[in-house]
């Protein structure tokens, strides 16, 4: 586990990012998307790192293995969005997901945010494990707040109380 960094992106990681993001979702899970389909990832700083957002990338021998998106959606709430970690370095005994989602939660607490809420879909089912594990409460659609940013692929949605 000490051999992952975890640290904020900069503009340097973008393709990096894109490569370990879209083979996870069209090769693992059969999501026909793009990237063109998910513009928030061709302008990182200013969707995710605004406001009391960011956007953290787990980094492995000099290669980045993990990401996640804090999208700050106003009333002191935010999205969790864009969490993947790499086949090779999934699981307990890395605990990459881990780090990424407690360094998400550290900023949370000490941006004064009160809720995170996240969509993913039904095919992501270790990840809902890990949601549920973690401390987020399944929740309906209609439950979201209008600022959520939907995604076409999200048909499970979660909420997290800050603090």
């Amino acid at each position: 586990m000490a051999d992952v960094e975890i640290r904020t992106f900069t503009a340097d990681d973008a393709d990096a990012v894109l490569s370990v993001i879209l083979p996870i979702q069209r090769e693992e899970f059969g999501i026909d998307i793009t990237v063109d389909a998910q513009p928030d990832l061709r302008v990182i700083p200013d969707f995710y790192q605004s406001g009391k957002g960011q956007f953290w990338v787990a980094v492995k021998d000099g290669a980045i293995v993990g990401t996640v998106g804090l999208k700050d959606i106003g009333n002191n709430q935010a999205a969790l969005r864009k969490m993947f970690v790499a086949a090779a370095v999934r699981g307990h005994e890395h605990g990459v997901a881990a780090r990424l989602l407690d360094r998400l939660f550290a900023h949370a607490r000490d941006a004064g945010l009160t809720d995170i809420f996240l969509g993913t879909t039904d095919k992501f089912v270790a990840a809902h494990r890990f949601y549920e594990k973690n401390g987020f409460a399944e929740i309906a659609k209609s439950a979201l707040p209008r600022a959520f940013p939907l995604m076409a692929v999200d048909s499970k949605f979660y909420r997290y109380k800050v603090g």
